[in-house]
């Protein structure tokens, strides 16, 4: 049996994943607004939050909540960290990658993890000491030993440029050492697939918490690690995540630490 407060991050995302699907044969219809270069917010990113926060706060009227649209909302020991539609780039393109990602702290650990990619009809599960499962079968991270056998995921720093020199000397580098690299465009079901394993490792810089949260702690019951460009464990507010399988994980860092970030 799953935890409760899980169950309620499951409901959660499978509501906003069909607001979200429910849109997709309409995406010329959408209202789109760019909140920066390079990111945009459209109407099924708000309809989808609205309904994520509805389902958590009639369970937990008392919980906080981070979510990437709307902000915060404070409450007691308990913050559910949400991204309703990580990847709306690709959605609004109709590029078939994007997820929902809920992830629930206590006291500024994580304690519950979902990423649900709807068009694979994936629903991927995590609670602190209980494991990592997709579609409630256990899930482990994969077992490669060698850089040149990896496949790794990756994304652009495109929100904050100042990264892009030092990243593009971290892909040079790893390009040349792995076996392929994609950049599919939602880093918290890019984060998902390195802890099912399809993903040997992902790299990321200037990432927001609710790209990383679910995902991050998904890897971490499956066997994997996480970690920041320091090897510590500040991620969520640095917004820089190194994670990967335990053989890989220091083989990534041992490149990427000697490229200095400006």
């Amino acid at each position: 049996m799953h935890h409760p407060m899980l169950n309620i991050a499951v409901k959660a995302a499978r509501q906003a994943g069909k607001v979200i699907m429910r849109h997709l044969d309409r995406l010329d219809t959408l209202k789109v607004q760019v909140k920066a270069r390079n990111d945009f917010v459209s109407e099924v990113d708000l309809v989808a939050e609205t309904e994520i926060i509805d389902i958590i706060s009639a369970a937990y009227p008392d919980h906080a909540i981070l979510a990437e649209e709307s902000g915060t909302q404070s409450g007691n020991t308990y913050q559910w960290i949400i991204d309703p539609l990580d990847g709306t780039t690709n959605y609004l393109h109709g590029y078939p990658h994007f997820s929902v990602s809920v992830a629930l702290s206590r006291e500024g650990i994580l304690e519950h993890g979902v990423v649900f990619d709807p068009i694979r009809n994936e629903m991927f599960t995590a609670s602190r000491g209980k494991g990592a499962h997709l579609n409630d079968r256990r899930m482990r991270v994969s077992n490669a030993h060698r850089l040149e056998n990896c496949l790794l995921g990756t994304g652009f720093p495109f929100r904050a440029v100042t990264h892009l020199d030092p990243w593009l000397k971290m892909f040079r580098a790893m390009l040349l050492r792995t076996s392929g690299i994609r950049r599919a465009g939602s880093a918290a079901l890019d984060l998902a697939h390195v802890a099912c394993g399809r993903f040997d490792g992902f790299w990321e810089l200037g990432l927001q918490p609710w790209d990383l949260a679910a995902g991050c702690l998904l890897i971490q019951e499956a066997g994997g690690l996480v970690t920041d460009l320091e090897n510590e464990q500040a991620y969520l507010d640095s917004g820089n995540v190194i994670a990967a399988n335990p053989n890989i994980h220091p083989l990534m860092f041992d490149i990427i630490s000697k490229q200095e970030l400006s």
